[in-house]
């Protein structure tokens, strides 16, 4: 008797963060089916977990419509070339994860070829194109969803669904010594410390980074005390920084951000993963973000909700402040960092809420929960 062919997955994800959730996703898989199969589109640690990349996300990590427009003819190219390689190995399930507008348009192909689809990390539904959601249904398997507010949303909708909790979870833990930790980071843990991330993208950090930049000179004028560490992803390019490279008293730390956010006094971040990781750390912080204004008139109109910071969106309440769009100005910014880091009161009520957010999302685990469920539809190992 011949042996069973092994297990065949298709791995998508666009984003940073997505790589790193999916690559924690294929390594508990490869942990209980060594002899895995798996191509697709993703990065640095899905690659590390031995998916075969048709292309890397640093090619497909674009923000924003104008963006997306600009690099149509490659995002079309890596899709026919997704494409081609499931039809060359017939994936027994593809995980896609996040990256909607290149994802979803892959789910309806996949549906086609009865690839089963499992959605990992969901689309921001409840926060604009709530129709999406028919498009979820009628090609998506399962949904995986990190935050427990996203279940209800896709179980009324009909569309099978488990919420996992989130993989940060696992990973986000204080450091041993935080003055120890300041020392290595060049800062002084004497002194007052705002950790400043401005995205992981390239197109965020040259959206964001300006009224950052403006915002570190303002407190910098009226607390000369503070200290600024400007927090950089290690995917992300050095000439984006290179305006943040002439400004005195602001260090650039790359590749060590959970450093500079377990340490930090209070932080400025930028809407996204790192809010999470922020709040997980218990960290007071304004959350920060600009898109072009030709993106944002477009978007504007579909938008359902009038909170976008997705601790806000946990907690159900107003836990910290969001500064959007036109709202996202230096002095704003300066204004309410301080605020952070002068009164104590406010910083403390900040971090008790911080901490019920914590409680909301879960155990840790979500990886290997995503991980058996995704396994499901791998036939049998003999």
């Amino acid at each position: 008797m011949s042996p069973k062919p092994p297990p065949r997955l298709l791995l998508s994800c666009g984003e940073p963060s997505g790589d790193a959730y999916g690559g924690e996703l294929v390594a508990q898989l490869r942990s209980t089916r060594p002899e895995l199969a798996a191509i697709g589109l993703g990065g640095d640690r899905a690659e590390a977990a031995g998916v075969q990349l048709v292309a890397h996300v640093r090619d497909v990590a674009v923000v924003g419509l104008l963006e997306v427009v600009k690099h149509l003819a490659e995002l079309r190219s890596i899709f026919k070339r997704i494409l081609a390689e499931v039809d060359r190995l017939q994936p027994d399930v593809a995980v896609l994860v996040d990256y909607p507008d290149f994802n979803l348009r892959l789910a309806r192909e996949l549906k086609r070829r009865g690839i089963p689809v499992v959605y990992y990390v969901s689309p921001q539904v409840w926060a604009w194109r709530r129709g999406r959601i028919r498009t979820i249904r009628d090609n998506v398997a399962r949904m995986l969803v990190l935050f427990p507010f996203e279940e209800p949303i896709y179980r009324e909708a009909g569309v099978p669904v488990n919420f996992v909790g989130h993989p940060l979870l696992d990973h986000v833990k204080p450091v041993a010594d935080k003055a120890t930790t300041l020392r290595e980071l060049g800062v002084d843990p004497a002194r007052p410390v705002l950790a400043v991330l401005p995205g992981s993208r390239p197109q965020e950090v040259r959206h964001n980074l300006p009224p950052l930049l403006g915002a570190i000179e303002r407190i910098g004028a009226r607390r000369p005390d503070v200290q600024f560490l400007l927090a950089a992803a290690p995917s992300l390019p050095e000439d984006v920084f290179a305006a943040a490279r002439t400004r005195p008293g602001v260090d650039l730390v790359r590749g060590r951000t959970h450093e500079a956010l377990a340490s930090a006094s209070a932080g400025v971040v930028a809407s996204g993963t790192a809010t999470v990781e922020a709040a997980l750390q218990g960290l007071p912080m304004v959350v920060v973000y600009r898109v072009s204004p030709l993106t944002y008139a477009l978007g504007r109109p579909l938008l359902r909700v009038n909170q976008f910071a997705m601790v806000n969106l946990i907690a159900g309440r107003t836990v910290v402040p969001e500064l959007m769009q036109a709202d996202f100005t230096a002095e704003r910014v300066a204004n309410e960092a301080l605020a952070l880091i002068e009164d104590p009161a406010r910083a403390a009520k900040m971090r008790t809420d911080l901490a019920e957010v914590r409680r909301r999302l879960g155990e840790p685990g979500a990886a290997a929960r995503a991980a058996a469920l995704v396994a499901a539809y791998f036939p049998q190992a003999t």
